[in-house]
């Protein structure tokens, strides 16, 4: 099938059909069935203790895998998140930026499933694991 919207593109989406995220999210690289996002943490994702919150590592993986179903199937705004799991396996380091490894596993005509890491920026050890299942709305 290969890649249908560039980085560029993904982004120019995203602040176009949900401005209340701009800015939020970079995308640091895209490939084919994958795709690296960067979440710029600022105070409002911050809960007490001054780390990331779990509601802020949730958008982090939707917005992730959103972006690469959309880069796989071009700009459906009506694809939806319709299952995910969360697993907080660490604390995100206090300050840092948190960065999402996704990749999708299965990418067919209905759902698409994907699988996201997440890391503080500059760690290895992941700080969250998600699976998200999409529907494709019908073309």
């Amino acid at each position: 099938m290969g890649l249908q919207m560039t980085i560029e593109e993904l982004e120019a989406f995203i602040a176009e059909v949900f401005p209340q995220v701009g800015g939020d999210f970079v995308v640091e690289d895209l490939g084919e069935m994958r795709i690296r996002v960067r979440l710029v943490t600022a105070e409002k994702h911050l809960r007490p203790g001054g780390t990331v919150s779990g509601p802020s590592m949730f958008a982090l993986a939707d917005v992730a895998v959103y972006m690469a179903v959309l880069a796989m199937i071009g700009p459906q705004a009506l694809a939806v998140t319709t299952n995910c799991s969360i697993d907080f396996m660490r604390k995100p380091e206090a300050g840092k930026d948190l960065i999402a490894e996704c990749r999708l596993l299965k990418l067919g005509r209905v759902l698409a499933v994907g699988e996201v890491l997440m890391v503080s920026d500059g760690g290895e050890a992941p700080v969250a694991r998600a699976s998200l299942t999409y529907s494709i709305p019908p073309r």
